[in-house]
């Protein structure tokens, strides 16, 4: 079996860019062109096969192909996004799979992002600075107070951040990221600095459930793993090329490309990389070769 070049499923959320076009070649009319979900088989927006299959439909009709890990969960785990942040995304919380099934229907959302591009004195938002109580975290957001005991963290190309769910967050402008996540939309807005949607009103908040499921101090970071992020719903490495791998019985593999141009060799078929390229090994596909000058997130379950 060949490797796939997905065709990505994208938005165009009012906080986007441009730059997804102009530097990670992804093909959309939409203006702004704020996401791209490079590998998604989420209702919301799956990607397609090269010949306009919605990926969906082609796991359905070969399940093999994701692996024995993929299918011990009920629905496709993994989701993957570019993300250019041309302005400041809302504050947010995404719940767990608890609160969110219990909630919304749907999955909860643990996610991580690798940061490829940021301008100068770019930051995020990343959970608190200090434990706070419920009561204040609700009286700071009615009174517009909340960014005063956020944590403000810096951002540079290459920073990598793992997000788990109940992590209050907000990627601000300057910034594009690839997002590795569990596959979800539930997010929770809690403040979204009074901006109006593209009807003239303004955004929908979700403080109630906010309250719910935030996490209100700093994050706590996971304990060292070996990859550049790894949950039960993802494994991910950052590769730099030349490089062999092996997509075996256990999991399909994700590539996408970050940096730099090259070739990617799978079954006897060489196709060219450059940044922005999304491309999907199915499980037991066997053994391929990246070469170039390029760096790639790898991604299996």
């Amino acid at each position: 079996m060949p490797a796939y070049k997905l065709i990505p499923a994208c938005k165009d959320y009012l906080w986007g860019g441009d730059r997804l076009r102009t530097r990670f070649g992804v093909q959309s009319d939409l203006h702004p062109l704020a996401e791209a979900w490079v590998l998604s088989c989420h209702p919301d927006g799956a990607c397609r096969m090269p010949d306009g299959t919605p990926l969906p439909d082609y796991l359905a009709a070969h399940p093999e192909a994701l692996g024995t890990h993929g299918r011990q969960f009920s629905y496709f785990p993994v989701l993957i996004k570019l993300i250019d942040a041309h302005g400041d995304l809302s504050i947010q919380v995404h719940p767990g799979d608890d609160y969110a099934l219990a909630h919304e229907g749907q999955h909860g959302k643990v996610e991580m992002w690798v940061v490829l591009e940021a301008e100068p004195g770019a930051f995020l938002y990343y959970g608190f600075d200090h434990e706070i109580s419920r009561e204040e975290f609700a009286e700071r957001i009615r009174s517009h107070t909340l960014t005063e005991v956020l944590h403000v963290e810096p951002v540079k190309r290459g920073d990598v951040f793992f997000i788990p769910a109940g992590t209050l967050h907000a990627i601000c402008h300057g910034i594009v990221v690839a997002e590795i996540q569990q596959s979800s939309n539930v997010t929770y807005r809690i403040y979204d600095y009074g901006r109006l949607g593209t009807d003239g009103k303004p955004r929908q908040l979700h403080i109630d459930q906010a309250l719910d499921v935030t996490t209100r101090g700093p994050v706590r970071q996971p304990a060292p793993t070996g990859h550049l992020g790894s949950c039960r719903y993802f494994t991910s490495d950052d590769r730099t090329a030349p490089f062999t791998d092996t997509a075996d019985d256990t999991s399909f593999v994700h590539l996408l490309v970050i940096e730099g141009t090259g070739t990617l060799t799978a079954d006897g078929d060489t196709a060219p990389l450059a940044p922005g390229d999304s491309y999907f090994l199915p499980a037991g596909s066997g053994t391929f070769r990246v070469e170039g000058n390029c760096r790639v997130i790898v991604t299996r379950i």
